[in-house]
């Protein structure tokens, strides 16, 4: 009897150690947050006008970034997921950004697995009910200057953001610069999952999926 339970604790450590490997071998290096562009060509003398309005163009991305720990801590990952499929503007004053809205499209998020992806748009972020994440500035932000390649500003603004229906003010960091004729805005977003109403996405004894997380974005916008 003894034999036999010794077999088969032998048989399921084995299959542990197994399931380990595969899912240590199935993930991939996440990729870095996102930084603002270095830009050799831009020409810092050039137009520098950014009064008036802006709206999202080519290459911006938005999505998150989540901490996935395997088998009680014994391996954990950085998921990340992004998407590009985003809308919105931003009205700039003299150096003051006095308004701006950003939605994302929930479906068009992906990350290097699909499972993760499929389970992201459904159960986690229900996309058939609430299919964008939406980013509303509710207070300007003062620049100081104009930012430039050579002079990038970093600040902090505070908006509110909604996620699956749910709405709070998120304070949210900010890097930007003018280059190439457009303003870019790299930033990230801190959230706690149970403040959006966001059920802990863990597979019970496999992933535990921390509580919080962070929203990513990498804008790009052009003149209107």
């Amino acid at each position: 009897m003894r034999k036999s339970a010794g077999i088969g604790l032998l048989v399921g450590l084995g299959l542990l150690i197994g399931l380990v490997a595969v899912f240590i071998v199935s993930r991939s290096d996440a990729p870095d947050a996102f930084e603002l562009s270095a830009d050799d060509t831009a020409d810092p003398s050039g137009e520098t006008e950014t009064e008036g309005n802006w709206i999202i163009g080519d290459g911006s991305q938005a999505g998150y970034r989540v901490v996935e720990d395997f088998a009680g801590g014994l391996q954990d990952f950085e998921a990340v997921g992004r998407g590009s499929d985003i809308e919105g503007f931003l009205t700039v004053e003299g150096t003051t950004i006095v308004s701006a809205t950003f939605e994302v499209a929930i479906d068009t998020i992906t990350s290097d697995d699909d499972l993760r992806d499929s389970k992201f748009a459904g159960d986690i972020m229900n996309a058939a009910e609430f299919p964008t994440a939406k980013f509303v500035l509710t207070q300007p932000i003062e620049l100081g200057d104009t930012p430039t390649p050579d002079t990038p500003v970093a600040t902090t603004a505070t908006g509110d953001l909604t996620l699956r229906g749910v709405t709070n003010e998120a304070p949210v960091t900010i890097d930007a610069q003018l280059t190439g004729g457009r303003i870019e805005i790299v930033g990230s977003i801190d959230v706690l999952f149970s403040d959006y109403g966001i059920a802990n996405p863990s597979i019970e004894r496999i992933i535990s999926v921390r509580d919080e997380g962070k929203v990513e974005f990498q804008l790009f916008l052009e003149k209107e």
